[in-house]
């Protein structure tokens, strides 16, 4: 378990100055560099999940995550609209392009820079799961940072019931259960990672077409998928969407995802797909 997740920290982090990413962001060569097959699985991913949204899910939004203050670098003041139009340049999955044949990555712009922290973390849990049904394990619950992947059964003998957290910082709790079974739920919110300034609220979660963090009524978005990779990804996609948009193209796609969302007066508000109303009721039984 330890060695599937130090490879793909090893590989993927933007905070380990040595990994194969790092060493990506730092180059600000146009020319193709050499990537693992590991690494440009996962950017392949992001790139289909791009396309499906439309670029509100882009690991190419880094510099801007670095620039608001949620990147290795900590805290940043808050940005001009200046800086804001000139990061964006830097911008765009398409200023990516994979030779899977060739092993190699390629940028656009010398300063573009790739932030995976939204597929990497359960892309480790998928990685995880690999190694313990390489060691003949059936039961068993993988959670890593929120995202999790579970199959057959806890040890009392029953299916892993898992709770998806009230999105609250003030009053924490249980906002729902699903049963998971071969199947990978990751949670995308607003309340854990942001900060203030002047009394304004800034979430971690950027939207790669404003280059702003997102401001919105959706407070947490829960997608269950079959890939934990998949199920970050989409969470992080959806959120971006928002409380409209977001709920419209996961019900169109066939996503099994849960909305809460605040309304006016700041109480919780739910909407679900189909498929996610499934899996509850399946939890229920």
């Amino acid at each position: 378990v330890t060695s599937a997740m130090n490879a793909v920290n090893a590989k993927m982090s933007t905070y380990l100055k040595d990994s194969e990413l790092s060493q990506f962001n730092a180059s600000e060569s146009v020319e193709p560099q050499k990537m693992s097959p590991a690494t440009l699985e996962v950017i392949q991913m992001a790139q289909a999940i791009s396309e499906l949204t439309q670029g509100r899910f882009d690991v190419t939004v880094g510099p801007l995550v670095n620039a608001w203050g949620f990147g290795p670098e900590g805290p940043q003041k808050t940005l001009t609209d200046e800086e804001v139009s000139e990061l964006l340049g830097y911008v765009g999955f398409q200023k990516l392009k994979v030779d899977a044949a060739a092993s190699t990555l390629t940028k656009e712009h010398p300063k573009t820079y790739v932030d995976l922290s939204a597929i990497a973390k359960g892309y480790a849990v998928d990685k995880v799961v690999e190694s313990l049904e390489g060691l003949g394990h059936t039961n068993y619950m993988v959670e890593i940072g929120g995202e999790v992947y579970a199959k057959g059964l806890n040890p009392d003998d029953s299916p892993w019931r898992i709770g998806i957290e009230t999105p609250s910082a003030e009053v924490p709790g249980i906002f729902d259960v699903v049963v998971l079974s071969g199947k990978g739920l990751a949670t995308s919110a607003d309340y854990r990672n942001f900060y203030e300034n002047d009394g304004e609220r800034y979430s971690h979660t950027i939207n790669p077409k404003t280059g702003r963090p997102i401001k919105h009524s959706l407070a947490s978005v829960s997608v269950l998928a079959d890939s934990c990779a998949q199920a970050d990804a989409l969470a992080t996609a959806l959120n971006v969407l928002g409380p409209i948009e977001g709920p419209e193209l996961a019900e169109k796609q066939g996503i099994a995802a849960l909305f809460i969302i605040r309304d006016s007066e700041g109480k919780l508000q739910e909407s679900q797909t189909s498929d996610f109303a499934k899996a509850r009721e399946q939890a229920k039984q």
